[in-house]
Order: C-alpha cells, then structure tokens, then sequence
C-alpha cells in the first residue's frame, strides 16, 4: 500500500478521534424566565384571586427582574404560603434556586409548579434543564416532550431536547429535535452547530458541512466550528479548503493548538513537510503552555521523525525510497496513529464543555 493511500486512512482515524475528544459540547438553554410586565400585571393577568398573594408576586418579579434573588425569593414564599395554587410563583422560585446552582431545591419548586399546573409548558421544560444537568437524561427528555406537547413552538425545549437525544445516542432524533428548532428560528447558530455534529456522527458529511457554513454565517467567530468543518472538509478530499478554514480558526483563536495540530496534519498529507513541521512547531509550544506536556512531548517526537524525513529527501531523479526511508516513513504513521488513539484533541476553550462520544467507522458535535 502506498504512503498515500496508508497516510489517507490515517487522517481518517485521525479526524475521528479528534472529533471524539472536543468537538462536542454541551450548552443547556437558560431556564425559561417570565417577564410580566410590572405596572401592568394585576390589570392584565389575574395571577391569583387572592389580592395579597398577587401583590407579593408583583413585588417577587420587580426583585427578580433586578437581581434581587433574596428579595425575590422571600416575596415569592410569600405569595404562594397565600396562593399555593401560584404556579408562576413556584416556576420563578425553581429559576432563584437554579441560578444558585441548587438543584434538588428547584427540581421541587418546578414540580410543585407542574402540580398546581398541568398545563405549565415553562415548568416541564425548566423541570428538563435540571433533570439534564443532574445527569438524568431520559428523565430530562420526557420533561422536555411534555413541555412541547403543551407548546410546540417552544424552541429552547427543542434545543434542549436534541442536546439529550444525542447524548443517549438517539442521532436520527436529535438530528430531528434540532431541524424543528431551526424551522422556528432560522437565527440559532449553535442549533446549526449541534446539527452538524449529529450529522457527522451518522455519517452525513456534506450535511454537516452546509450545516457548519451555516452556523458560521450567523456566528463568525465560532472558532470551534471553523476546526470541525476543516475536519470534515479534509476528510471530503477538499484539503485546500481545509487548510484555509483551520487557518481562519486560528485566526479567531491564536491559542488553539488543537487547529494548529490539524493544520500541520494536513499540510503534512499535502506534501508540504517544511511547514507541516513549523505549524506542529506552534502547536507543541501552545499545548506546553497549557500544561499539556504529554501531548506536547508526543509532537515532539512527530517532529523529530518529520525532521528526519526532511534530512533523507534528496533531490534524486527516477530513485526509489530506500528501506530505510520507508521504515522512517512508517514508523512515522504508526506514531501518528498511536498519537490520535491515545491523546485525542481537546478545546482550548475553557468555556466550553467537553463529552465523549463514539464514532462510527464511516464518521462524523451541542449549544445556546
């Protein structure tokens, strides 16, 4: 088999472990908060018969709405200790307490809410982040699904509920859950971004491309797409484009040794040796700025092979590789690949939150 052909399936393996180490993040849309209008409230809504709860209520929403979450959060109690049929109430308390991180305390307060109604899309689909965030996925997606029972128009549950389904492994119906979204709000970049990543991971390259070109268009400066399409772009044979889209997302984030680490592979499968080496280069520097010597030691020893490589091509016309050239050439690819089974890539961005997934042979990333 040619060093070509050997090298061509390498950069599929490659991409594949890549994709499993960071392309993938989870994003949970914010809980649903209800902004009644203040002023307006009692003429306009009749929250509750019970004129003291409702003013207690009023006054619990201009906290809120203020960032007054213990103002918020006593008005609130007092409310529903004179309405405990105040849904709303309870719902705004679950969002006091989520946004405090305590889970458990507004997991209760959204169920009390669905108790009091079992109408109340908002409580079931903020019942859904806290179910999703504690780990408890099909829980999560069946809050989300009776949230959208009530509201189908709901489109953060949509979101949310593609981000659960694909981490079931449910990729026809999250791919399904996050096309609904986009349907009803053609502006939501990262829907367009966890599309493309449930594409790849069926398989649905050129899918998945147009979905990236898609969610760049409306956010340029995802730099994490940029990465993931070049991957994808490399894997369809267009290695030029590739190089140019890793570029941009270096671009973007001159941080990001996972592009560089890419860019070099690419230009390295393009013949382009001299600068595959400077741009692994500058990815072994910013991986041991971030701490990560062992990927940073493993690039090394790529370059190390690379720099014999160089030092062996002689400009001979109509000579044939030597054993030795093709031992170095080989046990080049066997260092790459041991390198992408063992330390796949990650994100250099800490904003982000990583979760592994598994590809299949054939191929293939969550947010809000």
């Amino acid at each position: 088999m040619s060093e070509k052909s050997l090298f061509s399936q390498w950069l599929h393996l490659f991409c594949r472990m890549t994709f499993c180490g960071c392309s993938a993040f989870l994003v949970l849309a914010a809980p649903t908060i209800t902004n009644f209008p203040g002023s307006k409230l009692l003429a306009e809504t009749a929250v509750s018969q019970n004129l003291e709860a409702a003013s207690f209520f009023q006054q619990g929403v201009t906290r809120y709405n203020r960032q007054d979450l213990q103002g918020a959060e006593y008005a609130f109690r007092q409310a529903v200790q004179r309405d405990p049929s105040l849904a709303a109430a309870r719902n705004f308390l679950g969002n006091i307490f989520m946004q405090q991180n305590r889970l458990d305390v507004a997991l209760q307060e959204y169920t009390e809410a669905i108790k009091a109604n079992p109408n109340f899309s908002e409580a079931y689909y903020n019942l859904g982040i806290v179910l999703h965030r504690q780990g408890e996925k099909e829980a999560a997606i069946i809050a989300y699904r009776q949230s959208l029972v009530i509201d189908s128009t709901r489109v953060a549950a949509l979101y949310n509920l593609g981000l659960a389904l694909y981490e079931q492994g449910e990729f026809e119906d999250a791919i399904a859950a996050y096309q609904k979204a986009i349907n009803l709000d053609s502006s939501n970049a990262n829907a367009y971004f966890n599309l493309a990543i449930a594409l790849q991971q069926q398989g649905q390259i050129e899918p998945a491309i147009a979905s990236y070109r898609q969610a760049l268009l409306l956010d340029p400066k995802n730099a994490t797409a940029y990465n993931n399409m070049a991957n994808l772009l490399a894997i369809h044979g267009q290695a030029s484009e590739a190089i140019s889209v890793y570029r941009q997302a270096i671009r973007l984030n001159p941080k990001n040794a996972s592009a560089y680490y890419n860019l070099g592979v690419t230009l390295y499968n393009q013949g382009e040796i001299k600068k595959a080496s400077g741009v692994l280069k500058r990815a072994h520097n910013e991986y041991r700025e971030q701490g990560n010597i062992e990927q940073a030691e493993k690039i090394e020893q790529l370059m190390q092979q690379i720099a014999q490589k160089i030092g062996q091509q002689q400009p001979q016309v109509n000579q044939t590789a030597t054993p030795s050239q093709t031992a170095t050439t080989s046990n080049l690819i066997q260092t790459l690949k041991r390198q992408t089974q063992n330390q796949p890539e990650t994100s250099a961005d800490p904003s982000n939150v990583p979760f592994s997934v598994e590809f299949q042979p054939t191929l293939t990333s969550p947010g809000q």
